[in-house]
């Protein structure tokens, strides 16, 4: 059966990601145009370097046009922010982008974006995955893409050039140009290439590149930013004697930076520091919205500056969401997803690294001392993250003790509170953790936060033990 998680609908090629399903996502979503009235406007649809995700677009393009929706396709491998953008730009109601983001190169799937190029909330592709799991597949038109192409049902467009031009236009391009800082860029075998390049360049930096060739397997990591698989871009760093190490995910809406010392900073210091500098160097101000997962080092930058901090479930539709609420500068999650506003609603690996070279450039500072600055102003916190894959029977028995009987182990540290927002997270004093299945994968997650990594993994040991799950710290 289709389902869509908290981003997007993935599944395993050839298990339930297969050509049936796709035109059926498709015919749900073109059916759901026709009905309300958009289908001529149109509908943006791209894709991503993973095995079959061209394929899979004709496929889904195809069953488009055959239903009569207009298709603006865009014919290269592209960042997922790229269409979400274009669906902005070209004030489109939906678009959709054939990726499976950071999931394992066994994986595909389809995002779908609304209007003003943000994530489908759950009230619109809750209906089209229902529709789509009851759809006949003898039920689904479809044209042929090459005749659909001839005729004008499906347009070829290229609307890489407007999108990094929007991201030039926001950020100091002049600052950057006076520091002509040596980059490295890993864009992990993804999309991010040629965008970050034409930026950087632009801006005059000097840039080294690895992991760029065209990988389905993704060099056998997998496609995420993590400590664990940016090592060949710490050596990069280090070797290059770089200022800044910069990668971004398989489809590029998530970033990984590496300092001048060759450390991994983690999303959560990338996420805060940025919120700090755009108040702090720039005099922007405005709320900032983050997940449940996310750090509350964020709350207390927000509090200095008079601002406030909102938590939202996990899945990026969530903080833009909150984002419009409240009119929010900032919004991010510790899987290394952001925005800020006046920029596209969705998640942006190229215009958040952009903006990291331009903090770099305009502080003067390396990124081992802005890190050190902001923990020497704000206090340290420090997360600990750990996930395991899960089998069904697994899944239900960690359910059924914290979700419906709302089991918990007891704490060294008084509990505050607990919320069931999104898995159930246990609040202390300056502290948390979570325990939350994920929603695109069978595995089930385990993060908290305290002012030492120790500490963090001490509160994850107590819950991963509590619940059955091995824990070596």
């Amino acid at each position: 059966m289709i389902a869509f998680g908290t981003g997007g609908w993935r599944a395993v090629i050839g298990d339930e990601f297969i050509r049936e399903n796709i035109q059926r996502v498709a015919a749900a979503l073109a059916r759901r145009m026709t009905r309300e009235g958009c289908g001529e406007k149109g509908v943006c649809v791209g894709y991503d370097r993973r095995f079959l995700s061209r394929e899979a677009c004709i496929w889904f393009s195809e069953v488009l046009a055959g239903e009569g929706v207009h298709v603006y396709f865009v014919n290269l491998s592209c960042p997922t922010p790229q269409i979400m953008f274009t669906v902005k730009h070209l004030k489109l109601q939906y678009g959709a982008m054939v990726t499976a983001s950071h999931n394992p190169a066994i994986y595909n799937g389809i995002k779908l974006f609304t209007y003003g190029g943000r994530d489908a909330a759950e009230t619109v592709t809750a209906p089209i995955q229902d529709e789509a799991n009851a759809l006949e597949s003898g039920s689904i038109r479809r044209a042929d893409f090459e005749e659909a192409q001839q005729e004008g049902g499906i347009e070829f467009i290229d609307p890489r050039d407007a999108y990094l031009d929007s991201i030039l236009a926001q950020v100091d391009t002049d600052a950057i140009r006076r520091r002509r800082l040596r980059v490295v860029l890993d864009p992990m075998y993804g999309t991010s290439l040629t965008g970050l390049m034409t930026i950087l360049y632009t801006a005059r930096c000097d840039v080294d590149v690895i992991n760029d060739q065209h990988d389905a397997f993704f060099g056998r990591h997998l496609p995420a930013p993590t400590p664990e698989t940016l090592t060949d871009l710490q050596q990069a760093v280090r070797e290059h004697n770089a200022a800044v190490g910069i990668a971004t995910d398989g489809d590029a809406d998530r970033l990984g930076i590496i300092d001048e010392k060759g450390n991994y900073i983690s999303a959560n210091e990338i996420l805060t520091l940025l919120y700090y500098y755009l108040m702090e160097y720039k005099g922007w101000r405005g709320a900032a919205v983050r997940n449940i997962a996310t750090t509350h080092l964020l709350d207390r930058v927000a509090a200095a500056y008079g601002q406030t901090c909102y938590e939202v479930p996990v899945g990026f539709k969530h903080i833009s969401a909150g984002m419009d609420a409240h009119d929010a500068l900032i919004g991010g999650e510790s899987s290394g997803g952001l925005t800020v506003r006046g920029h596209i609603s969705g998640k942006d690996g190229l215009y958040a690294a952009s903006l990291l070279v331009e903090m770099l450039s305009v502080t003067g500072k390396p990124m081992s001392r802005l890190i050190g600055d902001l923990y020497a102003r704000f206090g340290e916190s420090h997360t600990a993250e750990y996930d395991w894959a899960l089998t069904p029977e697994n899944r239900a028995r960690i359910h059924r003790m914290i979700m419906a009987e709302h089991q918990l182990p007891v704490f060294k540290k008084p509990v505050l509170r607990v919320s069931y927002l999104d898995g159930c997270k246990v609040y202390f004093e300056d502290a948390w953790v979570i325990v939350r299945f994920s929603g695109t994968e069978p595995r089930v997650r385990i993060f908290a936060e305290d002012d030492t990594i120790h500490h963090a993994k001490t509160l994850v040991g107590i819950m991963a033990d509590f619940v059955g799950l091995p824990f070596d710290a």
